[in-house]
This record gives structure tokens, sequence and C-alpha cells, in this order.
């Protein structure tokens, strides 16, 4: 495969990302480099590579190997503008090591009120230990944000959109609000990927991937990744080796292979959960779609503004009913499984309860919540089985 520096689509992106000739050695994926111990020639050759700078070159397995660093490589091209990409076992470790890398006791943290929960309990207990204050912020602020940045904020937690109740945040206008005052921008970007939300290029200085999801692609896997802009790189591999962060090398090949075909997953999510989404709005038994690409969804005007697409997962409100009535409609569906994550090929339906994560907003919903991941399946043959699940709930209904 030659080398060549005229710009290509996503899709081309991500087939040949990181597949430097020096690592793949004629093999068309990087192979499996397992090490611990890196051999050298000499005392003299030991010392002169404890000197130098150990980014892409082998020292010690823990600074990985030409598999950690071919999907690290491979997701940094994903985000124009980026310096560099460090991976880690799971996308809590990477939100961890991310704020530990520009926080420092008596700093101030600005943390969206629909965050991920793990990233609520991380600011409520190690950040809290550690004497970082965490301020929760609406994710519907927007260019407000700057009123709340004051002169201990070091850094501004995004999510968009939110893992439950998927508002969507207007990203460009609190980063323009932070880089005026100097704060740190993270975004967890998950939900979307760099495919559908170039944050780097969007002026996000960290943006973070729990790769488990989209880029991994088959619930077998548990990884992350946190992507810098520029200036930030180096404090974040200082953090992250500080920490002792490493992914192993097996599952970052899984990693890589599963983000060969991420573009054309990704399309068949979006795809099918559209279709769902849709279908759903007109039903009786639900009272709203939280699908950001949908007028119902809260920020749905800066996602047509900022996103180039939709992915799979969306929730949605029912009208009336109670936690039983909810629990007949999952219990009921054959399709969904019934379980924690997304972004694998299979579909998921989850009872949401955002409530119980807010501190500084409030849902006034119709009735329960269920979250959906929708997978690769027939779409036809999920809404066969989301029917027979309404129809269960319609049954208890109001009992």
């Amino acid at each position: 495969m030659s080398e060549t520096n005229k710009p290509v689509g996503d899709a081309t992106k991500v087939v040949n990302a990181g597949r430097r000739p020096e690592w793949t050695q004629g093999i068309v994926s990087p192979p499996v480099w397992r090490a611990s111990t890196i051999l050298y020639d000499s005392v003299g050759h030991l010392r002169d590579s404890a000197t130098r700078d150990t980014h892409h070159r082998l020292f010690y397995g823990r600074k990985g190997t030409p598999t950690q660093w071919s999907l690290a490589d491979a997701l940094t091209s994903l985000e124009p503008g980026a310096e560099g990409t460090f991976l880690y076992c799971s996308g809590v470790a990477a939100i961890a090591a991310a704020l530990l890398s520009v926080l420092s006791p008596g700093d101030e943290l600005l943390l969206v009120d629909s965050a991920y929960d793990p990233t609520r309990g991380m600011a409520g207990g190690l950040l809290k230990r550690f004497g970082i204050t965490t301020r929760y912020y609406d994710p519907m602020i927007g260019a407000g944000i700057a009123d709340l940045i004051g002169d201990k904020t070091r850094a501004i937690f995004m999510e968009s959109p939110g893992s439950l109740s998927f508002e969507v945040q207007d990203v460009p206008a609190i980063v323009a609000a932070a880089k005026a005052r100097g704060v740190t921008t993270l975004l967890d970007n998950t939900w979307a990927t760099p495919l559908f939300f170039p944050a780097i290029e969007r002026g996000v200085d960290l943006t973070i991937l729990a790769g488990t999801k989209y880029v991994v692609g088959h619930s077998d896997v548990m990884l992350g990744s946190v992507t810098a802009g520029p200036g930030h790189f180096k404090k974040l591999r200082e953090t992250s080796f500080q920490l002792g962060q490493v992914a192993s090398p097996d599952d970052c090949w899984l990693g890589s292979r599963g983000l060969r075909t991420m573009a054309v997953r990704l399309a068949q999510h979006q795809s099918s959960a559209l279709t769902i989404a849709t279908w759903l709005r007109s039903r009786p038994e639900v009272a709203q779609v939280l699908h950001p690409a949908l007028p119902d969804c809260p920020g749905h005007d800066l996602f047509v503004r900022d996103f180039k697409g939709s992915s799979g997962l969306f929730s949605f409100v029912l009208n009336g009913g109670d936690e039983a009535a909810r629990a007949a409609l999952i219990d009921t569906l054959h399709l969904f499984g019934i379980g924690y994550s997304w972004g694998g090929f299979e579909s998921l339906a989850i009872p949401a309860d955002p409530q119980r994560y807010r501190s500084v907003t409030r849902r006034d919903a119709a009735g329960p919540m269920v979250r959906l991941q929708i997978g690769l399946e027939d779409p036809a043959d999920l809404i066969a089985d989301l029917e027979a699940g309404l129809a269960a709930f319609a049954a208890l209904r109001g009992s």
C-alpha cells in the first residue's frame, strides 16, 4: 500500500489509518506484539534508551508496542488537528486520566449535569478526595457557561449528547468561552465518534471515547482512548504513564479490527435507529422520542448544525404507566437484550432514569423512560419486537 497525502473520506481513513509499513511488515493488519521486557544489545544501549523519548519506540511493555501504537495513530488520524492519542483499559479509565492530566488540588471542574454516571461518581469520589471541586451545569447552557467560569475553574467537561436524555450541547460556544479564559475543554464523544463529530477540529482540547462501544463494535472488549489537541498530549501522556495506564495489545488488536468496519456499521446503526425512532413517534404509547436527529430532542438545532450523522443509541418516554408496566415492555422483548453498554452488533434495552443523576436540572416526563441501542438486525424485526413490548406495556398501564 503506497502512501498518499491526498485528502480521503472517513471510510477510507478507518480502513487504512495506523497501518504503517514498519508496523505491519507486509501483513494487512498490524499483528499482536505482546511484550513486557525489551532486550538491549548492551548496557550503553539500555542507558541511551532511557534518556530518549519512548514515543513509538520499544522501551518497556508498558510504553507500548506497534499493536498499541497502530490503533492510537489511527484514532489520531480521525481527528484533524490532533496531536496524539493515548489508549486505556476502559472508557472510565480514559476519563480519569484525562481529568487528572488537567486538574490539581484546589481546582474547579464544571461538569455537565447530563454526564455518564461513572463520570459523576468520579467527580464526587476520586476528584473530591484530591481536593478538586465540581460544579454541575445545565447541558443547554451554551455561551452562558462564561458566567460560571471562576478564578479556580480549570476544566469544562462536556458530553454531547447526554447518555440517557440526549441533550445536544452547544460545544462551539462552550469552547469559545473556555478559550477566552484559558480553561481546558474535555468532551466524551463516544456517541458520535470523530466520524460524526470531529471534536478536535471544533476546538475541543481533549476528546474521549469509550472504545468499548463503536470502535470495537462487537461487545467483547473493554477499551478507552483520549485524543489531545495541540499542546495537551505531553501532559496527558505523562499523567497516564504515572498512573500506570496501559491497554492490552490483544484488546488493541481487536479494537483495530473493529475500527476497519466502524464507518459501515455506524451507517447501518444510524439508518435503523432513525427508522425505529420515527416509528416510535407515531405510537400512542410513546410520549416523546429523545433522538438528536428528531425535533423532539433538546438541542436538535445544534445537532443539525454541528453533526455529520447520528448513531444507534436513543431513548423514548412512555405515555404514562409505572415501573411495572415499563418492566413488562422490556421483559417481553426477544431481540433486544437487557444489559449495559452499547455500540455492539446486537440491540439492547434498559430502563433509564436520568432524574436519579441530576444536580441542577430537572426533567419532568410523562412517564418512565427506556433507552434503546439499535444493533444490526433487520429494523422490521426490531419494530415487530417493540410492538409486542408496547402491547405488554399498554396492558399494564395505569394498574
